[in-house]
């Protein structure tokens, strides 16, 4: 390669081993990883998310399977989104929290609502046994512009988001909150703040990760509408 080449064009791709689908039992799936990790900074990112890849921690990717293309890119349309009547209710619900940016630090109240989250939905997946420095990695791990969303209810956070900005978007990477009040509809609340904080951005965007129809994980996103998704390397309105 040579040095005047942007830092895009020497990016290299390369594939996983096969491992045990995290959604689709009984399944195989493999990732298609860009690297180096350290030139994937703003501008490579912001390409790479809308050729569909996902970012976790330094780890930038895309499903890459064999036979199988269940995993589909989608994003939100800011522009035309409506709340529906549900969607409404969480907002009424969840009016008093508030909501601040913060940097990518470590906070001992966010890593404990992180592990009380993932032993109520995830236990057995192995995120639930996370400690403090793979939550680190996993989350607070970025070369792009990344915030940490804090949403608290009186004294304590009860949810918290981890938020990247692209160049024609949001990008929701994660989001966790307290179990005990998922009737309020914490993660719904969290997406819809997120359109709102795009839309006064003036940005076009908010990028939801993969939808897998057949995924009682993945359904929600299919609530947010018009529903972008990239099919045959086009986005497309998704019925």
């Amino acid at each position: 390669m040579f040095p005047s080449e942007p830092p895009f064009l020497r990016i290299q791709f390369y594939l996983t081993a096969p491992y045990p689908c995290s959604y689709l039992e009984g399944l195989e799936a493999r990732s298609q990883v860009a690297a180096p990790a350290h030139l994937i900074g703003q501008s490579a990112y912001s390409r790479l998310i809308q050729e569909g890849f996902r970012r976790s921690g330094h780890y930038t990717y895309r499903p890459h399977c064999y036979g199988c293309k269940r995993c589909v890119p989608v994003r939100i349309d800011v522009a035309g989104f409506a709340p529906s009547r549900s969607q409404k209710r969480s907002l009424r619900l969840n009016r008093s929290l508030a909501a601040r940016v913060l940097p990518l630090e470590f906070r001992d109240e966010h890593f404990e609502l992180y592990r009380r989250y993932q032993r109520a939905r995830h236990t057995g997946g192995g995120m639930d046994l996370d400690d403090s420095e793979q939550y680190t990695q996993f989350l607070l791990s970025s070369q792009v512009d990344t915030s940490l969303v804090e949403f608290r209810d009186g004294d304590r956070p009860v949810m918290v988001a981890v938020v990247d900005r692209v160049e024609d978007g949001l990008s929701a990477v994660y989001t966790f909150f307290d179990p005990d009040m998922e009737k309020r509809g914490l993660g719904t609340y969290a997406v819809l703040w997120q359109i709102e904080l795009a839309r006064r951005l003036g940005l076009p965007y908010v990028y939801l990760g993969y939808w897998i129809k057949e995924s009682r994980k993945m359904a929600y996103k299919s609530n947010y509408r018009p529903l972008q998704g990239l099919v045959e390397g086009r986005w497309t309105e998704l019925e």
